[in-house]
């Protein structure tokens, strides 16, 4: 059991790399697939990556639940944290599901935080995540899997961009979900930011000192 956190860090590495595997054999250019085929593949692909958004919460959990600390632990999880964004914002710009804009905006407050939590390690400081944080997972894990869906349904594409909600084009409601995410997703990273402050600008002290 002590070893089941790393495990499913690792699997969430090895699914995401499955997912775009699969994603990109499942377009009609590779192979002139059936439509059968097709659908196959993107099932897998679909299936994979929701499997790896799972690990993500479930390794966390069995990891505070038995208070399971490891090294290994500390240096994968949050890569293959990077490694799952990283890999389905790509994805989804493939795919025309969202603009490259908004994956760069999330992409950048994801190695930002990154980044802030490696000084924080260096100083022995834990940077736990806060409601903002856990709020923007919550909302990406509910992008991916509706982008995901509408993709396996047609490619996502066509029914994203022509399909109507209510007499609206769902193209619209979708962006302004996108902007949702990406409004999280800043204010969640400029909260750690400004919470941390203190281990990146110098105290009173210090500055006087200079």
């Amino acid at each position: 059991m002590k070893h089941l956190p790393n495990i499913l860090t690792v699997s969430r590495i090895v699914m995401v790399l499955v997912f775009v595997l699969m994603a990109t054999l499942a377009e009609p250019y590779y192979f002139g697939k059936s439509q059968t085929e097709m659908y196959t593949l993107r099932w897998i692909a679909y299936i994979m990556v929701i499997l790896a958004g799972l690990t993500d919460l479930l390794d966390g959990y069995i990891a505070r639940k038995l208070n399971i600390v490891s090294d290994f632990g500390a240096l994968m999880d949050p890569l293959a944290d990077k490694i799952f964004v990283t890999g389905t914002m790509l994805m989804a710009i493939e795919f025309d599901l969202m603009p490259a804009f908004i994956a760069v905006l999330v992409l950048c407050r994801e190695f930002m935080v990154t980044g802030l939590r490696t000084l924080a390690a260096k100083k022995q400081v834990v940077i736990s995540a806060d409601r903002w944080g856990k709020l923007k997972t919550a909302l990406q894990m509910v992008m991916l899997a509706i982008a995901g869906f509408a993709w396996v349904m047609d490619g996502g594409v066509a029914y994203l961009h022509d399909a109507k909600w209510y007499g609206v084009r769902l193209w619209y409601l979708w962006l302004a979900y996108l902007w949702s995410i990406v409004l999280v997703t800043v204010l969640s990273g400029a909260g750690y930011f400004i919470k941390y402050r203190h281990l990146f600008l110098p105290g009173k002290e210090e500055g006087q000192k200079k």
